[in-house]
């Protein structure tokens, strides 16, 4: 999270943080007590969901938490959670959400009144089997080319607004169909009804690896040890992007409550289970403390607000 990028899924970044109304400051009873509801702002099936569940899984297994519940709400980008928790949340030492770049770019996009490793891939049969081919298919019908992802406004529909403007047309004209889950996505392009799509590397790595996905490329700088697909800087796209993902905390949680929340995060991301959750995953870990996670949230708003301001989804 050091770097000025935000590669989606392939990377996963955790803090913990207290979120007031414009996600302000950052944070997170003793610990063994915790009995906590973890909101995943989407549904089953997508990177929010498997990564609350890998956060559920370890804080138990490592004591961190007694119990820990992960509650999935759908909608607009993650906002629609995001509300949710905000009001349900405020003061509450048993709450939690995990969410990340995209609904950063939801909030922007969505206007909401709460602030908060890609792989581009085809079907098998399709007749695109590199970038190039993909520009080439923009470049004759951007509306006729067809993308699937997550919600709109998030760093899914980001990529494909980048390589559509690299490709010389407009971004804004994109035909992007958007999922709140990457279930839904995936069974869109198994079933033949996009031209590309765009998600986290791990939550299509079985059917890239069975052959039914192709992937065209990786939207990390640098090449990935284990994924054949090249990053876009390697086949001549000038773009970077970097899916991080945080832990926040309700505001107005305080003193003990929100030490121990951050005690217990901070512990979970240290342990040995969670490192084979990384590696298992093809999670990158950009852990950091709740301080420093504050600064990082707000420059990435403003850095995503250009982003999308520069690609027509928010004036």
């Amino acid at each position: 999270m050091r770097r000025n990028f935000v590669r989606k899924i392939l990377g996963f970044g955790l803090a913990a943080a207290v979120l007031t109304a414009s996600f302000a400051s950052a944070t997170v009873v003793g610990a063994q007590e915790l009995e906590l509801t973890v909101t995943a702002p989407a549904g089953a099936g997508g990177g929010w969901d498997s990564a609350s569940r890998s956060l559920q899984e370890v804080m138990m297994a490592t004591g961190n938490a007694k119990s820990v519940q992960v509650v999935n709400v759908p909608g607009a980008g993650g906002t629609v959670g995001l509300a949710q928790f905000v009001g349900a949340a405020k003061g509450s030492s048993d709450q939690l959400l995990v969410a990340g770049i995209t609904l950063v770019g939801a909030s922007i996009s969505n206007n909401s009144p709460v602030d908060l490793t890609q792989v581009i891939v085809v079907p098998k049969d399709s007749p695109i089997r590199t970038i190039a081919d993909l520009q080439a298919t923009i470049k004759e019908d951007v509306a006729k080319t067809i993308w699937v992802g997550g919600s709109a406004g998030g760093a899914d529909h980001i990529l494909a607004a980048l390589v559509t403007q690299a490709s010389g047309e407009d971004p804004s004209k994109i035909n992007y169909v958007a999922y709140s889950g990457g279930g839904e996505a995936l069974a869109a392009m198994l079933g033949g009804q996009a031209t590309a799509g765009v998600s986290g590397y791990g939550e299509w790595q079985g059917q890239i690896e069975s052959g039914d996905l192709r992937a065209l490329a990786i939207s990390y700088p640098d090449p990935i040890e284990g994924i054949e697909a090249k990053p876009l800087k390697a086949q001549g796209l000038d773009i970077e992007l970097v899916n991080w993902r945080g832990v926040f905390a309700g505001p107005g949680v305080e003193g003990d409550d929100l030490k121990a929340l951050k005690t217990a995060v901070d512990k979970t991301v240290k342990s040995p289970e969670w490192q084979a959750v990384l590696k298992a995953r093809g999670w990158t870990d950009y852990y950091a403390p709740a301080e420093e996670f504050k600064t990082f949230i707000g420059s990435e708003t403003e850095r995503v607000r250009g982003i999308l301001k520069s690609v027509g989804l928010a004036n």
